[in-house]
């Protein structure tokens, strides 16, 4: 037990979190309605807070931006193998520029524990 417990500290067999979200493309100014899936690791972990932050990944200049950042506090315990789904909705600003081949968006969350290695995850989307 004692081992496990030391692995998950380190990011192998930790918590993970995967942003479900019902399709890729979504216009300006559209209401994005998905939810989070934790995966419990191998051992029980305190869950601190969830980051979602919505980028603009510039392909010319190899540059990401953050444009709007999402942060929910979550004071739970994710078992060891338990899913646990919390709701995500953002709201994509009207003026937002669309994606083209220059640019793309996605959202990048992290999942941080009291203890233990950042799970994070990308989603990559299209606006239209």
């Amino acid at each position: 037990m004692i081992l496990r417990k030391y692995a998950s500290l380190i990011g192998i067999g930790s918590a993970q979190i995967d942003l479900i979200l019902p399709k890729e493309t979504f216009k300006r100014g559209d209401e994005i309605v998905g939810y989070f899936l934790i995966k419990g690791g191998i051992v029980e972990q305190q869950i601190k807070r969830i980051d979602s932050n919505l980028i603009r990944i510039d392909h010319m200049n190899n540059e990401e931006t953050i444009l709007s950042t999402k942060t929910i506090t979550v004071a739970k315990r994710i078992n060891q193998d338990m899913e646990e789904k919390l709701s995500f909705n953002f709201k994509l600003d009207a003026d937002t520029p669309v994606s083209t081949h220059k640019n793309s968006y996605g959202f990048r969350t992290k999942l941080t524990f009291n203890e233990g290695v950042v799970s994070t995850d990308l989603d990559y989307i299209k606006i239209i």
